[in-house]
C-alpha cells in the first residue's frame, strides 16, 4: 500500500470509529462497570485496547495510537501532552541513577536542557557526541551506557545521521536506540528498519499542522513497548481525546501538506542558493548540508524545514532582515501551514562535541502553504534591509 493510501486508511477500525469517518471524540475520566467479571477483565486487559481509566486512554486516544504505529512501524505508540514530554517520558522510562546517556550534540535545545538540568539531578550522565561520529560512536560507549539517542536532521542546523550504522554498533553493545523523528513525520523515513527502538515525534508539527495542539508520540517496537508504555502511565502521561482528534484530522492531509511543502520549499532553497549573501544552504536535499548522502539513501522525501548560513551579518543587520516581513512570522515551532522566519543566535554556546562558527549567522525558516513567489518576493524585500543596515 502506497504511504498516500496509509494515512487514509490507518487507524480506522471499527471497534474505534463505530463506523464513523473519522474517529468521535470520548471524553472520560471513569469507565462504570456493571459487575465484578467486567471490571476484572477490563483491569487485566486496561493495556489492549479496553476502557479501563481516563488515563489509559479511550477510543479516540486508540485509533490515533494504531494510526502512528503503523505508520512508523513499530508495535505501539504512547501519548504525551508534547513533544518535550515524549522525549523526556521515553528517556525516564529507560533510564535510572547511575546510567549514561549518548545525546547528540545538536539536539533540539529543551532536550539538550533537560540531559543537563534534570537527567544530571536524576544522577544519570550525558555525553554529547558529533552528529556525524558514525562509526566512531563506539568508543564513546561506557559499561553504564543505556540508550543512543539521535535526532536527523539536527535540531537548526540540520545535520543527518547515519542511523543505520548508529544503530549497529549500539546494539552490539546492548543500547537503546530513540530517535527524534519529527523532521520527517511518520511517513518520510523507516525508522524501524534502519534498527531504531523508539522513534519519537512532536505531532504538533506535522501531523496537527495547523499550529493549534501540542502533542507527543513515542512509538517502540516489540522488545520495549511494555516498559515505556508502563513507565509513561505510572508517570502520569495522558492526553486530552479533543486534541487527539485534531490530530487524527491533521493526519489525513499529511501526505498532500508534505508534499507541498517540500515544493514550495525546494524551490526557495534553489532561490536562495543564488544570493550573494549566503555562504551555503542546510537543506538535507542539497549537498551542503552535512549527511546529505544519508537523506538520499534513508528518506522518501523532504519538508518545509531547514536553514541557511550567511557570509555574514550582526544582530542589527539579522535583525533588519527578519523583522517586517509580510508573509513570515517570527515563532517558535513548525510544522503548520504558515511559513517562519527565525533568526538563531549562539549555537556556539550549545555545542560540546563539536564547534560552530559564530561568525556567520543562521537563519531557519519554515517554509508553508504560501505561494513560494510570494515567499521569495518577501525574503528578497528582507535581503535589501538587511544589505542597507550592514552598509551603513
Amino acid at each position: 500500500m502506497k504511504k498516500e493510501t496509509k494515512i487514509i486508511s490507518v487507524g480506522r477500525d471499527k471497534k474505534w470509529t463505530k463506523g464513523v469517518i473519522n474517529p468521535p471524540v470520548f471524553r472520560a475520566s471513569t469507565m462504570i462497570f456493571d459487575t465484578m467479571e467486567e471490571m476484572r477483565f477490563a483491569t487485566k486487559n486496561r493495556a489492549n485496547g479496553e476502557m479501563f481509566y481516563g488515563r489509559r486512554g479511550g477510543p479516540t486516544h486508540f485509533a490515533f495510537q494504531a494510526a502512528i504505529a503503523e505508520l512508523e512501524g513499530g508495535s505501539g505508540t504512547a501519548l504525551y501532552p508534547s513533544g518535550s514530554a515524549a522525549i523526556s517520558g521515553a528517556l525516564l522510562s529507560f533510564l535510572k541513577a547511575g546510567d549514561h546517556l549518548l545525546m547528540v550534540d545538536s539536539a533540539y535545545e529543551p532536550t539538550r536542557d533537560l540531559c543537563n538540568k534534570l537527567l544530571a539531578g536524576f544522577g544519570i550522565q550525558t555525553t554529547y557526541y558529533d552528529p556525524m561520529i558514525g562509526e566512531g560512536i563506539e568508543k564513546l560507549i561506557r559499561p553504564n551506557t543505556k540508550v543512543l539517542f539521535l535526532e536527523s536532521p539536527g535540531s537548526v542546523t540540520m545535520e543527518i545521521q547515519d542511523v543505520p550504522t548508529l544503530s549497529t554498533i549500539a546494539h552490539q553493545h546492548g543500547l537503546i536506540v530513540m530517535l527524534d523523528n519529527t523532521w520527517a513525520s511518520p511517513i518520510n523515513s523507516r525508522p524501524f528498519e534502519m534498527g531504531v527502538d523508539i522513534s519519537i515525534q512532536a505531532a504538533t508539527k506535522y501531523i496537527v499542522g495547523h499550529s493549534d495542539v501540542m502533542l507527543g508520540t513515542a512509538t517502540s517496537n516489540d522488545t520495549h513497548w511494555e516498559q515505556l508504555r508502563e513507565n509513561s502511565y505510572l508517570m502520569g502521561q495522558c492526553t486530552s481525546p479533543d486534541d487527539v482528534y485534531l490530530a487524527s484530522r491533521g493526519l489525513r492531509t499529511l501526505g498532500v501538506r508534505m508534499q507541498q511543502h517540500e515544493k514550495n520549499a525546494l524551490k526557495v532553497a534553489n532561490w536562495l542558493a543564488t544570493r550573494p549573501e549566503v555562504d551555503h544552504l542546510r537543506h538535507p536535499a542539497f549537498e551542503t548540508c552535512p549527511g546529505h548522502e544519508f537523506f538520499k539513501r534513508d528518506f522518501s522525501g523532504s519538508n518545509g524545514l531547514f536553514s541557511f548560513v550567511l557570509k555574514q551579518g550582526d544582530l542589527k543587520s539579522i535583525t533588519a532582515l527578519v523583522e517586517n516581513m509580510e508573509h513570515f512570522k517570527m515563532g517558535f515551532s513548525w510544522g503548520g501551514f504558515e511559513s517562519l522566519i527565525l533568526g538563531v543566535f549562539g549555537i556556539d554556546k550549545i555545542r560540546t562535541a563539536t564547534s560552530w562558527d559564530s561568525s556567520k549567522p543562521l537563519i531557519r525558516l519554515h517554509i508553508g502553504l504560501e505561494n513560494a513567489d510570494d515567499l521569495i518576493a518577501d525574503l528578497e524585500a528582507g535581503f535589501e534591509r538587511f544589505n542597507a543596515e550592514l552598509n551603513r
